[in-house]
């Protein structure tokens, strides 16, 4: 069966954007150390998850990066670019993207059954309430957490609504040089 891993930058405080979906506090120097790490794990996978809300940024952004051979992050554009899409969504009607498509039934259903379906493992990056679901529900099978060298205060979480507590199991956690340390869990299931 695939796995769903989670890759998702944090502050230190635990928030994946300020209270406005602000994200100017996240580090973009990273390191060749970083930069290999992340490539390893989109490798991994044959498959990306988004909430709605992140699409509307994610998919158009590395869709213009994967075009511009002068953009250092162009084989990471042409890699997210490629690589198929799954959307959920309540208020679209069809995908605006290429290489998507759309999630609208049960959210637990669609990640059962595409961690059944044959292929590599998918690879989910939010939004902040979709993500709080898929921990919610107990669908995350790795957690990659990017803690950032910065806290808000306030912000949007992904750890709400758990309604119980949730063990997690470190497989490691490696600082980099540029100050961001990546932290990997495992859930503990019975």
């Amino acid at each position: 069966m695939r796995k769903l891993k989670l890759q998702v930058q944090m502050t230190v405080d635990g928030f994946i954007a300020g209270p406005n979906g602000e994200m100017d506090w996240m580090t973009f120097n990273w390191d060749d150390k970083l930069k290999d790490y992340v490539t390893q794990l989109t490798n991994s996978a044959d498959c990306i998850v988004l909430g709605r809300k992140l699409a509307e940024g994610f998919i158009p952004h590395w869709a213009a990066v994967a075009t511009d051979p002068s953009n250092p992050d162009v084989a990471a554009g042409q890699k997210f670019t490629d690589t198929p899409k799954v959307v959920f969504t309540k208020t679209l009607q069809q995908a605006e993207w290429a290489n998507t498509t759309l999630a609208t039934a049960d959210l637990t259903d669609e990640i059962r059954q595409l961690k059944a379906q044959p292929g590599q493992d998918i690879i989910a990056y939010g939004g902040a309430s979709f993500v709080s679901s898929l921990i919610k529900h107990n669908l995350i099978d790795e957690y990659h957490l990017f803690i950032n060298p910065a806290a808000l205060g306030r912000g949007l979480p992904i750890f709400t609504g758990l309604g119980g507590t949730q063990h997690l199991t470190l497989v490691h956690a490696t600082a980099f040089e540029c100050g961001i340390v990546v932290q990997q869990y495992v859930p503990k299931r019975s």
